[in-house]
């Protein structure tokens, strides 16, 4: 089995609610519609993504948020790739960076009348090996020639057949690109994106979730890949410079299809 599987996460499970954490719903003057307006909840600690906590010091703060207003945020930022407006879906395995990427994707359809690609950097590893290191094909295939505004394709790694797809995977040349998997929001592309967001759950519930989808025979790989994935964010500061972090695994209760929450 391979990280690849990791991008296609159940929906979130129940969890014990955590004093340590406190969470409200904001009305829309903060990009936030409330399904249950003014509703206090508790959130459990999101995990090992990398120093969370609130913008004061004290306690995060989880809100819900609209995938709606989100799009719209995006379609008014600056394109920095070209003339493509990158946004970066970044965060550990398993802890729901492909769900929040195609919820924004539907929500950014839906403003701008045509679904942006989506590009998951799963597709591009060369094995279990290439965690962080295929970055220059990333590169090359896709964000080199939308700079130039000329559309990329890339060829998929299947991890059954354990080698690269011969057929190309266009991604034309769009006012959105959406980029999900580890270190998508890397400092290297940091000044060319128009959003960064990291999305986190506990390390238990993330392992949790590929063992009960791949079986335990996954596990020397996946420790090994979780080792990797703490090492390159801390290295990388990630979640501290993203524009957004998500948690993937909210008690916070709310639409999922239309909302998610963030935690700063």
């Amino acid at each position: 089995m391979a990280a690849a599987y990791f991008s296609h996460v159940p929906r979130e499970a129940a969890l014990t609610p955590d004093p340590g954490w406190r969470a409200v719903s904001r009305e829309a003057g903060e990009a936030a519609l409330t399904p249950d307006p003014g509703r206090p909840a508790v959130s459990r600690e999101a995990g090992d993504g990398g120093g969370v906590e609130g913008r004061s010091g004290g306690l995060p703060v989880a809100v819900v948020e609209a995938y709606a207003e989100l799009a719209r945020r995006v379609l008014a930022g600056p394109a920095r790739l070209g003339r493509t407006r990158l946004v970066a879906v970044d965060g550990p395995s398993g802890a729901g960076k492909s769900r929040f990427a195609a919820r924004l994707a539907d929500a950014l359809a839906v403003r701008s009348g045509g679904r942006p690609p989506v590009v998951h950097t799963d597709d591009l590893l060369d094995g279990w090996d290439d965690q962080v290191t295929f970055w220059p094909r990333l590169d090359e295939w896709v964000l080199a020639p939308l700079r130039e505004g000329k559309p990329g394709a890339y060829r998929r790694y299947s991890w059954v057949r354990q080698r690269f797809l011969s057929r190309p995977v266009p991604v034309p040349v769009a006012p959105v690109l959406v980029l999900e998997g580890v270190s998508a929001a890397r400092a290297v592309v940091r000044p060319e994106l128009t959003l960064a967001v990291f999305v986190t759950a506990p390390a238990s519930l993330r392992l949790a979730r590929a063992v009960a989808r791949d079986g335990p025979e996954i596990l020397p790989e996946l420790r090994r890949w979780h080792a990797g994935e703490r090492a390159h964010f801390a290295a990388d500061d990630t979640a501290s410079r993203a524009d957004l972090l998500v948690d993937g695994a909210p008690t916070l209760p709310h639409d999922t299809d239309r909302y998610y929450v963030r935690i700063r």
